[in-house]
């Protein structure tokens, strides 16, 4: 006597083909999305290694960082960039002190005292400068800073023309960090009598400073490697020059500019060199903001 079993097919339910396809959803996304990210790593890793392996040389002498081009024939292997280091770091530093404050006091009016039609024009208006072009805000500061007001062509022109283009990056930067910051705190500070200003002052700024800084740094590495303005507003010098209202003074944008018109070998190795110095100020900058994050974070005090 023999027994036949009978097996009914394996009936998966709809809940099982759901799972399946979110899986291959996820695969594919995940592929697609390292896909991307390596396309698009290889012009940048490409980038950098083009400029590292012609630039390294003039970075590894030690005269390129504490001697200028003064004196130095176009043939000549010698000088150094220090003239066009100083002179970026102070049009930078400049266009920072006259960005960053009225760049925070922007976005602290629009994030907590913003509302109606002065809040709507600012905003706007804003949202157009961050539009607006290099070559724009130059000519915008030439106008008005040399041919209206006659000013000298100078460092602080150029200032004023980064500040222009650096003003929009920190406020929007400083405006996502502090909506970032939970309403509870502030209603908390109210509710024991804390005015409005000294809440501000002592909860929500240092609450969102991390990422305040962060946006700062990031901007300031933005505006080091504008050409516009170094080309609209100052002429280059092979010297350096402290005075920043006037006369001329190099920057390394305009450094790369002018050794370009010099068909030397020493020419293309400064070129290539002061290309090097500049993705190396922009690498400090970042890794500035990252520490600045990481120390003045709410979490890692």
């Amino acid at each position: 006597m023999t027994t036949t079993l009978l097996t009914s097919p394996v009936k998966h339910s709809p809940a099982h083909h759901l799972s399946v396809r979110r899986r291959l959803t996820d695969r594919i996304a995940t592929a697609a999305f390292y896909s991307s990210f390596a396309l698009a790593a290889v012009p940048l890793i490409w980038l950098l290694w083009v400029v590292l392996a012609r630039g390294w040389r003039a970075v590894a002498n030690v005269s390129w960082w504490t001697h200028s081009l003064r004196g130095v024939l176009p043939e000549e292997f010698a000088g150094g960039v220090y003239h066009a280091l100083y002179g970026t770091l102070v049009q930078a530093g400049m266009a920072a002190v006259l960005a960053v404050p009225l760049g925070l006091m922007t976005a602290i009016y629009l994030i907590e005292y913003g509302g109606g039609r002065w809040a709507r024009l600012t905003t706007f208006m804003v949202d157009v400068l961050a539009g607006v072009p290099s070559i724009v805000a130059s000519l915008f500061v030439f106008s008005l800073w040399i041919v209206t007001l006659r000013f000298e062509q100078s460092a602080f022109a150029v200032s004023l023309a980064l500040a222009l283009l650096m003003l929009p990056i920190v406020v929007r930067s400083t405006e996502e960090m502090l909506r970032l910051v939970p309403d509870e705190l502030r209603e908390a500070s109210y509710a024991l009598g804390v005015p409005r200003w000294k809440t501000i002052l002592r909860i929500v700024v240092p609450t969102a400073l991390s990422g305040i800084l962060s946006g700062i740094f990031l901007a300031i590495a933005r505006i080091v490697g504008e050409t516009a303005p170094v080309l609209v507003l100052v002429g280059y010098s092979r010297s350096i020059n402290y005075d920043v209202l006037h006369e001329n003074m190099a920057s390394l944008p305009l450094l790369i500019y002018s050794e370009l018109g010099n068909p030397q070998a020493a020419g293309a190795a400064r070129v290539w060199g002061a290309a090097l110095t500049l993705i190396i100020l922009v690498a400090i900058s970042a890794i500035v903001a990252a520490v600045a994050t990481r120390l003045t974070s709410v979490q890692s005090r």
